[in-house]
């Protein structure tokens, strides 16, 4: 029997301990997730896509539209820092380099980086309606960066395609599907696939964790739902809920309104 094979049981106990050993917990929600890329790679490489995202695209030239997303942003920032303070949880924010533009497109979309990289699109403003709408967006996105969503789908990606490969290691030899892989886990690609309940559970847990962050920035989170009703509105048609990597504006609206009442303590403090 050749050797690989008749160690492969040995093996495979192996890699579901190194995975069992490599977690992370979710703030707030309190989720175990797993995590086997290094903070500080994973935002070198976050950073770097944002740049040529930002090289790329051109920025809003309405002053005073930038300079809203950029006060919403430094709020929930310093909200997001604030809670991570007073939950001892704030070597978890080490290597941010928080940052906030606008970019002018149609597009109806914002997203942030892992390390604190925002970028919201001229087409999502008109949904949005004010700034408080625009804290709602603002929270999600940047919960899904504090939630490190991008590392644990960047994690699941590795073991997945690229058999648990070190991010280093796989940037040297498997390059072009590494970057596929990172422009998927940070929400700038779409994948149908092993992944998709991953996805609508990152989607529900970013919005639980944004409404407690646009709270605690003093923006009222009783927002939350008429805008993502909104969103759903504007978006038209949508595919079934099990085909989505979102959940359908049914069950977000009802699981934000479950959510309420934790939100509102913080926004009442």
């Amino acid at each position: 029997m050749p050797r690989v094979r008749r160690h492969a049981p040995l093996l495979l106990t192996l890699a579901a301990l190194a995975v069992l050993v490599a977690c992370a917990t979710v703030p707030i929600t309190g989720r175990k997730q797993l995590s086997i890329v290094p903070s500080d790679e994973l935002h070198a490489m976050s950073y770097q896509q944002y740049d040529e995202v930002l090289a790329q695209s051109e920025l809003s030239d309405d002053p005073e539209a930038t300079a809203m997303i950029r006060r919403v942003g430094r709020r929930v920032q310093s909200a997001v820092e604030d809670y991570m303070a007073r939950e001892g949880l704030s070597d978890q924010l080490d290597g941010y380099a928080w940052e906030f533009n606008l970019i002018e497109s149609d597009q109806v979309n914002a997203w942030c980086m892992p390390g604190g990289k925002v970028a919201f699109y001229t087409g999502i403003l008109p949904i949005c309606e004010d700034e408080n709408g625009v804290a709602v967006v603002m929270g999600h996105e940047v919960a899904h960066a504090v939630a490190e969503h991008g590392g644990e789908r960047m994690s699941q990606g590795l073991l997945t395609q690229l058999g648990g490969m070190a991010l280093d290691k796989a940037l040297e030899s498997e390059p072009d599907q590494t970057r596929q892989l990172a422009m998927t886990a940070f929400a700038l690609g779409s994948q149908f696939g092993a992944l998709l309940p991953y996805s609508r559970l990152h989607e529900s847990e970013a919005d639980r964790m944004g409404l407690i962050f646009m709270a605690m920035a003093d923006y009222d989170p009783r927002a939350a739902p008429a805008f993502w009703q909104r969103m759903a509105e504007a978006g038209g048609a949508q595919p079934p809920e099990f085909m989505s990597t979102h959940p359908s504006s049914e069950t977000r609206v009802r699981e934000l309104e479950e959510a309420m009442p934790e939100a509102m303590r913080y926004y009442r403090e």
